[in-house]
């Protein structure tokens, strides 16, 4: 069974920085993309940044030079480091693993598995 365990939502002052994990078990975590997806009350949830079995690594415009994506294979443990955080980054963050066999993605779907995430609030 599949398990995505998010941590590190906290709430921080606009310009600081958080580090938000996620831990994966029940499948193959080496061998897949993964991801990291927000919502904001009153939005549609939207892709922050993936990351494929090879370290390639895609960001939405809004967080391009702002957020890293890593992952530790060995730890099976993604990760999403936030720096010079805004007020318009206030979200739950939600980790996400393909079903089935994805070794890259831009995107994912309902039928992913997803984490019951973390919230971050951005204070001015």
């Amino acid at each position: 069974q599949v398990h995505l365990v998010e941590s590190g939502g906290a709430l921080v002052q606009a310009g600081g920085s958080l580090r938000l994990s996620c831990g994966a078990s029940g499948f193959s975590f080496r061998f897949n993309a993964m991801g990291w997806y927000r919502q904001a009350p009153g939005k549609e949830r939207e892709v922050v940044a993936t990351i494929s079995n090879a370290d390639s690594k895609y960001y939405a415009e809004s967080v391009k030079g702002r957020f890293t994506v890593s992952r530790d294979n060995a730890k099976s443990t993604l990760y999403l480091q936030m720096d010079s955080l805004r007020q318009e980054d206030t979200a739950m963050y939600y980790c996400v693993a393909p079903k089935g066999f994805k070794p890259a993605a831009i995107r994912f779907d309902e039928s992913d598995y997803w984490g019951q995430g973390t919230q971050v609030t951005v204070s001015s």
